[in-house]
């Protein structure tokens, strides 16, 4: 009976996470593409390796009052993909251009991903990141899909070239 349950247990927690794992490849692959500006970007972690903290100059920009604890903003990109802050999502529609992002409000805004881990003596070249590239969903939620420098490049490495992937 235990190693029926313990078996049946490790099988729920390996298709749920496998089921993370395909939604959020999913995401990647059909999501739309919308850039975010860097805040200042924490250097290389000593403790922790190649890895860098990012913070969005977009989450200064709205105001504090009246955000919840999580819920979603509204952001229209302009002609680069870049998301510039319209307003606090209330559940009015959307107009043309718009999308949603969804947000946490945890000591300060967080709007995606907010660390970056990379690959081991390729620290100069995400040094250059100027923008973080999201795949979005219509629900708002994100994936941190790699970072770009200020012409729009991805850094990557020829990461996406490798595995067969490309930028819109």
């Amino acid at each position: 009976m235990k190693k029926a349950v313990f078996w049946i247990t490790a099988c729920v927690v390996l298709a749920s996470i496998n089921g993370l794992i395909l939604k959020k490849e999913s995401v990647l692959s059909h999501g739309q593409t919308i850039l975010l500006e860097l805040a200042p970007v924490d250097p290389r972690s000593l403790m922790q390796g190649d890895y860098m903290t990012l913070r969005y100059s977009l989450a200064t920009e709205i105001p504090d009052e009246d955000l919840k604890d999580k819920g979603r903003i509204v952001v229209a990109l302009d002609e680069n993909n870049v998301a510039r802050y319209v307003r606090v999502h209330r559940g009015e529609s959307l107009s043309a251009g718009e999308h949603l992002l969804f947000y946490r409000n945890r000591k300060g805004l967080k709007l995606g991903a907010e660390s970056f881990m990379f690959q081991e003596g390729l620290g100069q070249i995400y040094a250059r990141a100027r923008y973080g590239e999201l795949k979005i969903e219509p629900s708002g939620e994100s994936v941190l899909a790699g970072l770009r420098d200020k012409h729009f490049i991805p850094l990557d490495g020829g990461y996406r070239q490798a595995k067969g992937r490309t930028t819109q």
